[in-house]
């Protein structure tokens, strides 16, 4: 492991106890085994939402550059496969229609709508692994999830259940708990796990398709991983937190100077950054002034659109 390397995971670490003690009460690391108040808080509320921030962070970080290597595309995020999209259908659908009685059954019912997504998705290329296909088939999803999506909440029969699902589409991770995190982590391990199996394909990838079979790279192996391992990911995350954008986007990005433009060479890095960013974002959401706090997803858009429109004018700096 290169310094660079365990910098990010310092960073993490870091990042963490920042999570743990950051909030309307703030709780120093010396008063996290003293019991009382301040151990519940830290035991019940604040560690399952730190685990949480890390896994996700590190999920969407690591889907951002998996997909950015395999459509040779840096603008690639999550969100363009249609799967955050359809998840988030699902859950609309439960709290609408009050089929999500508790926070596992809204899980449920979001995982089951990412999972069609991903049926539909691997549908739509079949016999066809090519990335611009890919690009195509993921923008219907994504697409056809929105409209379906605004179309629940247009004939929603309780304006309370419109609110909650307004407030639950801005993303956060308040008051989740350890059951949540228990539900989540198997499918973000899982679909972590396969997106990591990528790497060298994606270095081949880098060359040109034709290239990376010629070198012995099954293209519908890579993009059934790539399906796969993204809609058991991403999905997870947002049954468990809402609808979170940007982090696919930003981490890899800013982390790709650092760590090279291989894409193999940036699925770590990525996976650690999104923790980072996340768990920081999370911990100043709580920080914010107010009796309230900033949804979280609220604060990466923030963040992520002024980022995204750093990279457009950088960009036309280099075309002229």
């Amino acid at each position: 492991m290169s310094r660079r390397h365990a910098l990010l995971v310092l960073l993490v670490v870091a990042a963490f106890a920042l999570s743990l003690s950051a909030g309307k009460l703030w709780i120093p690391p010396t008063a996290w085994f003293a019991g009382g108040r301040d151990g519940s808080i830290l035991f019940e509320l604040r560690l399952p939402r730190a685990l949480l921030g890390l896994g996700i962070g590190a999920m969407l970080g690591l889907s951002g550059a998996v997909l950015q290597g395999y459509l040779r595309n840096p603008l690639a995020d999550p969100a363009v496969v249609g799967v955050s999209s359809s998840a988030a259908l699902g859950a609309v659908v439960a709290i609408v229609f009050g089929i999500a009685g508790s926070p596992v059954l809204l899980f449920v019912c979001a995982m089951a709508a990412a999972g069609i997504a991903m049926a539909l998705l691997a549908a739509l290329t079949w016999r066809r692994a090519s990335s611009v296909q890919f690009i195509l088939a993921g923008t219907v999803l994504a697409s056809l999830a929105g409209a379906l999506t605004a179309f629940v909440i247009s004939i929603a029969p309780n304006p309370y259940a419109v609110a909650e699902v307004l407030d639950w589409l801005m993303g956060a991770l308040t008051d989740r708990g350890m059951a949540d995190v228990q539900i989540a982590f198997p499918f973000l391990l899982l679909g972590g796990g396969l997106l990591a199996l990528t790497g060298r394909a994606l270095d081949a990838l880098a060359l040109g398709e034709d290239t990376a079979q010629s070198l012995g790279v099954l293209l519908g192996r890579v993009q059934a991983l790539v399906v796969v391992g993204t809609g058991l990911g991403v999905g997870a995350c947002v049954a468990a937190t809402g609808v979170v954008g940007f982090v696919g986007l930003i981490v890899p990005h800013v982390l790709r100077p650092w760590f090279g433009a291989r894409p193999s060479a940036l699925l770590l890095p990525s996976a650690l950054g999104g923790a980072v960013l996340v768990l920081v974002a999370d911990s100043l959401c709580r920080l914010a002034p107010g009796a309230g706090e900033v949804r979280l997803g609220v604060a990466m858009a923030m963040i992520g659109a002024p980022f995204f429109l750093w990279l457009l004018l950088r960009g036309r700096m280099t075309w002229s």
